[in-house]
């Protein structure tokens, strides 16, 4: 497997994206990408599953932990934003030097975070976990499980940084492969030590939240291994971890912002379930089922975004706006016209697809209604998805923040609340339609007639 995961590291992997055509290097950068998301949700299902066969109890914990490591997560997760970013431009340049300095000094940087995260995760997870609400039988399950992934978040943190800094320097399929590497080990230990399978022994809730840090750990080695050794071009050296003040004001200056643009649609998602929460239980079903296909229409606008941002940082830093100005417009066209196509196939098969999760006449009424005002909506979550990557690739991440802010906090949520008295649930699906296209036209304007005008 060693010998394997050597010939992976020396293959030329990296993508060239300052010159020649620009869609095939566009979608060869994002479909590896896209892959490692469907990956990394891997775990939790994983999880899901194994859990639902110890007990309800299990399974609730790890539903009360994951968006509370979600949040964590979110909170440092724009410092490898930041360093993909400054890997990117500086390799656009062909500045490897510079490249390799700002990933030592990401890693660093994230490498403290992680820590700190992690001793502020274990020492309040039972508090955490009470506050959220969580019952007296789930609180000892769900903290044991925080307390032990929150020792290990420099291992889920780490591999999160190496495929963040990979992707600036362009190479996306390394992390991929290694990703799906550690989805397996994950699904083999899983059922090892929760139940206690021949010589291991048998450690319930925890024994899945080892299972976890063990593969992410292993990917997280190999991520740093091929770091260090350089095989993949980018290369960390000791030298250049030596603590830089320039170099971590830059790295927070454009990482913060982009914290709080995850964080920001954290926590609009918990504000409009707590919105949900106010009707009856029909209206809560249909719309966690309608959220959780619209999540996979975010999955591939994400992998265009980051992609976007990539191929942005790289033409930028070699000084090629018109191939930024083209990166952005084929990708924000494309994303529009593939999510439109699925947003309309959800509309006409809304009931049969509803269907599927539920034989409730009323969850698949409600959940109709959403779907056919929320699926005209799709398009425009792509191409708001890749002028926002347009702009962190710009290093204006705090642009995406700020237009996540308007877009979510300034109306979405409002919306939703305000209007419920005259319009009842039809006004938080409205709410979801609207905040997305003007999400949209804020973005394709602030990319445009603010950033194209200083820079062409």
């Amino acid at each position: 497997m060693l010998e394997k995961l050597k010939d992976i590291a020396n293959q030329d992997t990296q993508i060239e994206l300052t010159r020649g055509e620009i869609g095939k290097p566009l979608l060869y950068l994002t479909f590896p990408v896209l892959i490692t998301n469907l990956l990394q949700t891997a775990y939790n299902l994983v999880d899901t599953f194994w859990l639902g066969r110890v007990s309800t109890d299990a399974l609730a914990a790890v539903g009360f932990v994951f968006p509370i490591l979600f949040l964590f997560i979110s909170a440092g997760i724009g410092l490898s934003i930041a360093g993909s970013i400054m890997v990117a431009k500086n390799e656009g340049s062909d500045d490897r030097e510079s490249a390799n300095r700002a990933a030592s000094q990401t890693l660093l940087y994230t490498s403290f975070f992680s820590i700190l995260i992690g001793l502020i995760g274990y020492i309040s997870a039972e508090w955490v976990i009470t506050f959220m609400g969580a019952e007296k039988e789930v609180i000892p399950l769900a903290t044991s499980y925080l307390e032990i992934v929150s020792l290990g978040m420099i291992l889920t943190f780490g591999f999160s940084v190496f495929k963040s800094l990979l992707r600036g320097y362009g190479d996306t399929f390394t992390p991929m492969v290694i990703m799906a590497g550690s989805v397996m080990l994950n699904m083999i230990l899983d059922p090892l030590l929760i139940f206690g399978w021949s010589v291991f022994p048998e450690l319930g809730i925890e024994g899945a939240a080892i299972a976890t840090l063990i593969s992410r750990g292993l990917a997280f080695c190999i991520g740093l291994y091929i770091l260090f050794s350089g095989f993949k071009g980018l290369k960390i050296s000791p030298r250049l971890m030596i603590p830089d003040i320039k170099m971590f004001t830059k790295t927070l200056k454009l990482g913060l912002p982009a914290s709080v643009e995850i964080m920001t649609r954290a926590l609009s998602v918990n504000a409009i379930l707590f919105i949900v929460g106010m009707f009856t239980t029909p209206v809560v079903a249909a719309y966690g089922i309608v959220t959780r296909i619209y999540s996979a229409v975010y999955l591939p606008s994400i992998a265009v975004s980051r992609s976007v941002e990539t191929m942005t940082a790289q033409n930028y830093g070699a000084e090629k706006m018109d191939r930024v100005v083209k990166t952005n417009k084929l990708a924000a066209r494309y994303s529009f016209i593939v999510l439109a196509v699925f947003g309309a196939f959800c509309m006409i098969f809304a009931n049969p697809i509803l269907g599927l999760f539920t034989d409730n006449p009323d969850v698949i009424r409600i959940g109709s209604d959403f779907l056919l005002i929320l699926g005209a909506t799709f398009g425009f979550i792509g191409s708001k998805s890749a002028y926002n990557g347009g702009l962190r690739g710009l290093g204006k991440t705090s642009a995406a923040a700020v237009i996540a802010l308007i877009a979510l906090w300034f109306v979405r949520v409002p919306f939703a609340y305000f209007s419920i008295d005259f319009i009842g649930e039809t006004g938080v699906w409205w709410a979801f339609a609207i905040s997305n296209i003007l999400g949209a036209v804020i973005a394709y304007h602030w990319f445009y007639s603010r950033e194209m005008k200083k820079l062409l």
